[in-house]
């Protein structure tokens, strides 16, 4: 009596395939984010020479640059830290994408990917 009053969207069946296509479409995109935008995304500045100048121009005092070098220094290890993050995430995608390939979509995978590094 349910079944028939329901909309067929509302199918559970079709709600599980849109969902498995919207999270293999967000995995691709990320995927390709990954690899196109990571590797033209800006260094993370060197934190001597921005401490250096900013101590200088700016006219720290003493405890002022101290502080602003620990800060500097958090800073470039947490933006260490979220390079290592991607990089894991962007390798853990691409081997389950590869791990559902067969032999010769798996070439052309590796090709697109290269491809992509290179631009």
């Amino acid at each position: 009596m349910f079944a028939a009053e329901r909309a067929p969207w509302q199918n559970p069946r079709i709600l599980s395939t849109l969902s498995l296509v919207f999270l293999a479409g967000a995995l691709a995109g990320a995927l390709v984010m990954q690899f196109c935008v990571h590797h033209r995304a800006p260094r993370a500045p060197r934190a001597e020479l921005t401490y250096e100048r900013l101590k200088t121009e700016l006219n720290l005092t003493p405890v002022q640059a101290q502080k602003m070098k620990t800060m500097l220094d958090d800073f470039v290890r947490y933006y260490h830290e979220l390079q290592v993050q991607l990089e894991d995430t962007g390798a853990t995608g691409k081997n389950n994408i590869m791990s559902m390939l067969d032999p010769e979509q798996k070439k052309k995978f590796e090709r697109i990917c290269s491809d992509l590094q290179r631009k």
